[in-house]
């Protein structure tokens, strides 16, 4: 490994890191990167049974027991209540320094536009006006991130994958990672779909169920094939079921080449 990298996923809720990009940070921390999950809101009212700071306890603690499951090395969480994130000067700010603090080499949030939670597209929002001001004002960091974006689940159809990352190698990872998270995979999600009453015992049937209510974050879905192909080629391709797709946000301030890419993402394997 010539270069240790710096990757720091950028979400609105705690959970979300893992359940959009689990899969891609437990590939980089394999590989001896260092990765950092990011998010604006602490998840205050996220279940159907308490909220306040005894919930924000809780999902703290669920993050960091995700954040080792997976490698990652940092898991920070704003105090920020739920449905309050807006993109501010003062947020875009902050973020700035949080991308600057951490040396980032690759930023990873979601698109500013299109379905899913106002606090996601927000977050969204919020790094696309810090995307123009981290590389500027600042002696020490000299160099502009490559900013990919999450496609938020209710739009992904919408959304082309410029990239899509084969997961299959730690998809026992990122079930881990979501499975820390029992306050949103087997209370709320399961609550508001009404199948809690299927929500199973077992460590082994509980990450059965995620795989299957929440297939559309782990499956390869029509919409990666091509990026796959473009990255895998068309034989590896074919082997692959579970994938993370991000589409290179049109912000980037630089053209990135596919040799700039693979740098960046080495997980990528090169074509056969």
């Amino acid at each position: 490994m010539s270069k240790i990298l710096n990757v720091i996923v950028i979400a609105a809720h705690p959970d979300e890191p893992e359940e959009y990009a689990g899969g891609t940070a437990a590939l980089y921390a394999e590989l001896g990167h260092r990765v950092k999950f990011l998010t604006l809101t602490n998840g205050d009212i996220g279940h159907y049974d308490y909220k306040g700071p005894e919930l924000v306890r809780r999902r703290g603690e669920e993050a960091l027991v995700a954040a080792e499951r997976l490698g990652v090395q940092e898991y920070t969480i704003w105090n920020i209540s739920d449905g309050w994130l807006v993109p501010s000067p003062e947020n875009r700010d902050k973020v700035i320094e949080q991308i600057r603090e951490w040396d980032a080499d690759v930023v990873i949030t979601f698109h500013g536009h299109g379905g899913g939670h106002f606090d996601n597209r927000n977050a969204g929002r919020i790094v696309r006006q810090a995307a123009e001001y981290v590389a500027s004002g600042a002696a020490s960091f000299n160099k502009q991130p490559l900013f990919l974006l999450m496609p938020d689940f209710t739009a992904r159809s919408i959304y082309k994958a410029d990239i899509a990352i084969d997961i299959s190698s730690v998809l026992e990872k990122k079930l881990l990672g979501c499975d820390a998270h029992a306050s949103q995979f087997y209370e709320l999600a399961p609550w508001q779909k009404r199948i809690d009453h299927l929500v199973p015992e077992s460590l082994e049937d509980k990450k059965a169920f995620i795989l299957k209510y929440w297939a559309n974050f782990f499956n390869v879905s029509e919409e990666m094939l091509p990026a796959l192909e473009r990255w895998y080629g068309k034989y590896k391709t074919a082997e692959i079921q579970y994938a993370e797709p991000y589409e290179i946000a049109s912000y980037n301030l630089r053209e990135w080449s596919e040799e700039d890419i693979r740098a960046l993402v080495p997980m990528l394997q090169v074509e056969q």
